[in-house]
Parts: structure tokens; sequence; C-alpha cells
């Protein structure tokens, strides 16, 4: 892997601040409607101890021309593809929201295929994969698409008040929704790697006994780690997440 420098080496991974030497890498999976820009500063506070990887889905920024995956599986499948490359030193993959499950679903490939790669999985924002999502917001039409996303922040006001751009995000932004509103894995589905849980105590989408119930899905070590906020709680509890995350890669 020596000299892969730069920001953007392969379509679906943004480098911001390579770290060729580093012993881990942390990939990291954006929520629905989410792009890799996502994490540039979480890739600047970990950059001294890990090469992060941030994921860029189809459908979306400087990928606008490909279309969107609606199926969670097949996006997992193919994220699972472009990763393996760069498995040469242990990966710890951090997903928020929709990226939990896709983060979930790629280290089971790992697994399945026995592929030496992640180390550790931390999921935050996200219901356990089998808990059934009880909503169908990716047929709601495109004005109650867009104030479902402003509902739960996460995305510049500006952004959603533009027309323009708003048509660019829209089919990303529906494929997205539809791709983990119509996923469901079984109570034994479970990884093997240690699975670390995060979550906002008012976080609407997501009760603390179903982030507690990630515990279900591993049959290595399970810890929970509750924050003040929303759905978008890790924004403001950046600080606070890092001190969790950070000691796995120490080890």
């Amino acid at each position: 892997m020596s000299g892969r420098t730069a920001v953007t080496d392969n379509l679906w991974f943004r480098r911001f601040h390579p770290f060729d030497a580093a012993p881990v890498r942390v990939v990291m999976f954006p929520h629905a409607g989410g792009s890799a820009g996502f994490f540039r500063d979480w890739s600047a506070a970990l950059s001294p101890y890990a090469d992060v990887l941030a994921v860029q889905y189809p459908g979306r920024l400087d990928r606008i021309d490909e279309g969107p995956l609606d199926s969670l599986p097949e996006l997992a499948e193919r994220v699972y593809a472009e990763l393996r490359p760069w498995a040469d030193r242990p990966l710890v993959l951090f997903g928020h929201s929709m990226g939990a499950a896709v983060a979930f679903e790629v280290a089971r490939r790992f697994e399945r295929d026995g592929v030496t790669g992640p180390v550790r999985l931390c999921v935050s924002g996200s219901r356990a994969p089998s808990e059934p999502r009880d909503s169908a917001v990716h047929l709601l039409p495109d004005d109650g698409l867009l104030a479902e996303l402003g509902r739960l922040g996460g995305t510049d006001a500006r952004l959603l008040a533009d027309p323009d751009l708003r048509a660019l995000i829209l089919p990303s932004l529906r494929a997205d929704y539809k791709a983990i509103e119509t996923y469901v894995a079984g109570r034994e589905e479970s990884v093997a790697v240690p699975v670390t849980a995060l979550t906002g105590d008012a976080d609407p989408r997501v009760t603390l006994d179903q982030a507690r119930d990630w515990a279900l899905h591993t049959t290595g070590a399970f810890d929970l780690h509750v924050f003040p906020g929303g759905h978008f709680y890790l924004t403001p509890e950046r600080r606070a997440v890092l001190e969790v995350v950070t000691p796995h890669l120490r080890g």
C-alpha cells in the first residue's frame, strides 16, 4: 500500500489525511443522504492514530453520474469488494445511522469469506439489524422526504433551500432511505468482532433498547455508550465519541 497518498485513490473511498505507515485503518460509513465529506474533520482528529478511509457511496458529489444503490446488501457487497485490498492491516469500521448497517454487513462478508479484516465494529445512531424499520420515508413525495431530512438535522439548511441542489440529492437520498427501510437481518445473524454501540439519548429514530440489542449480533464483547442529543448527537459530541473510539486504535 506504500505510495497511496492521493485523496481519491478509489472512487469508493476518500483519504483526507493519508497515513501510509498507520498500524490500523478506520473505515467510516456515512448516514442516508450523507457523503464521505461528513467525516473530513473526523479524519483529521483520527489521523495521528490511523489511516482513515471515508466511504463515498455512488450517486452523489463526484459520483453523481452513477446510479445510487437502493439495496443495502448490494451496497455492502460492493464496498466489501473494494475494501478487501485495503485490509493489509487491521480495520476498525465506524458507521452512523444507515452506515452502521452497511458496516455490519461488510464485517459479515469478511467473516463469510474467512478474510482477516475488521477487529472492531462501531455502530452509531442505529437500531440493531434485527429491529424492523417502522417507517417508509422513501415512499414520501419529495417535500416529505426533504422535511424528514431536515427534522433529523445533520444537513446544512442552505442545501435544502436551494432547488438545484435539492434536485441533485433527491435520487440518492431516496435510494438510501429505501435501502435502510427495507433492510432487516435475522436475530441469529452476527459477527465475531467486538461491537461498540453509540447513541443519542433523544434520538427519535433509535430507542436505548434498540441500540442495546446490537449485543445480540456479536459473539464478541459489547459495550454501549449514550450521549446527550438526537440522531446527529455525534456532531456536537465528537470529542466524547473520539474518546470512545481512539483507545481501540492504540490497542
